[in-house]
């Protein structure tokens, strides 16, 4: 079963066709990749995706419903959940502070509750706090739930944002370049902790990102875009091989894999 289906999305800023038809099917409980050189309109596609833009043309279908014309914080309700490129934590908040701003849509006391302190409410939020918790311990930040977000490492940084995305109650997860800017055992450490995110949660990854090692060693289905359009799709073995994709990388005539197996 597709949790998610793209037909035909286009994105256009002015001249510029930043997705140009693109389509693709993302299978339930997948770790689905889309990958391209800088400008290819990755990024873009996940802003559709999440509703930031509105596609010109084209429909998005997940879970059954079209997200065409939905707010952002509409779609994170439908059980869709995103990180971004550049890290986006709340700096002068706590790490728990942060993945309690993620529970907000879920909880329903209101201000009245909250200034009289009813039972409910305090209910909820002792419930809010214990759930917090439990996520900053599965993303491996035991005991650092009060420090502040600007005062973690860049790695634990962006485990803490894959929480607070978390704490949606997500069916979809978009990580849109999880290991920039991380070194080589970070990244070693972020390819074995999205498998453990398909696999202990049961959700469905749709990742984008220009580590090839990494994309080749948790994909299990590949999409490549190009100037906003697909150009390419495949298991892991057929696209490092595609020549197709090996001349958007690495230019016309090159005659080699893109990322050779270990």
């Amino acid at each position: 079963m597709n949790l998610l289906e793209s037909h035909k999305v286009t994105k256009q800023f002015g001249g510029l066709l930043a997705v140009n038809t693109v389509s693709l099917n993302v299978p339930e409980n997948s770790i689905f990749s889309v990958i391209g050189p800088n400008g290819a309109g990755k990024t873009t596609f996940f802003n559709c995706i999440t509703g930031f833009y509105k596609p010109e043309e084209g429909d998005l279908i997940f879970n059954g419903h079209s997200l065409v014309g939905r707010r952002p914080d509409q779609i994170t309700a439908m059980g869709i959940a995103r990180t971004y490129q550049n890290i986006r934590l709340f700096d002068d908040m706590t790490a728990i502070e942060n993945i309690l701003v993620g529970q907000h849509h879920r909880l329903h006391s209101g201000i009245f509750g909250a200034v009289f302190q009813l039972v409910g409410t305090r209910q909820e939020e002792k419930k809010a706090l214990e759930e917090a918790q439990e996520l900053l311990d599965f993303v491996g930040l035991q005991g650092k739930g009060d420090i502040f977000a600007k005062n973690l490492p860049y790695g634990d940084q962006r485990r803490l944002e894959i929480a607070r995305a978390l704490a949606t109650k997500p069916k979809l997860l978009l990580l849109d370049e999880p290991t920039a800017g991380m070194n080589p055992v970070e990244t070693v450490e972020m390819m074995a902790f999205i498998h453990h995110l398909r696999d202990e949660l049961g959700i469905t990854i749709l990742l984008i990102e220009h580590d090839m090692k990494l994309v080749m060693g948790v994909s299990e289905w590949i999409v490549v875009l190009d100037y906003g359009m697909n150009i390419a799709e495949g298991t892991p073995t057929e696209i490092r091989s595609n020549q197709r994709v090996i001349e958007a990388y690495l230019g016309r005539g090159s005659d080699f894999a893109l990322v050779q197996g270990d």
